[in-house]
């Protein structure tokens, strides 16, 4: 399995060192995928855009990131912007 993982530059996701960091990947996942879900369903019930837009990059994201660090970086800055991109 690990030399599976290596493969994809990801052979540290099972070690006990770093698996804390890939548990709160997995939290941080979550939480910004549901916010995703809201910005969604309120951009699509207001017909509105840009919360459409963020909600789905805000739940299609922690597909593409595995660094914890980048994961939290990036959703906090997608929340800044449906907080600040508001109509």
């Amino acid at each position: 399995m690990n030399s599976v993982l290596s493969a994809y530059g990801m052979s540290n996701m099972l070690s006990g060192a770093s698996s804390g960091g890939f548990w709160w990947n997995i939290i941080g996942g979550i939480v910004f995928s549901i916010i995703g879900w809201y910005a969604f369903r309120h951009g699509k019930r207001e017909k509105s855009m840009p919360p459409m837009v963020i909600g789905i990059a805000l739940m299609v994201y922690p597909y593409f990131v595995y660094n914890t660090f980048w994961a939290f970086a990036v959703g906090l800055g997608l929340c800044a912007a449906l907080y600040f991109w508001r109509e």
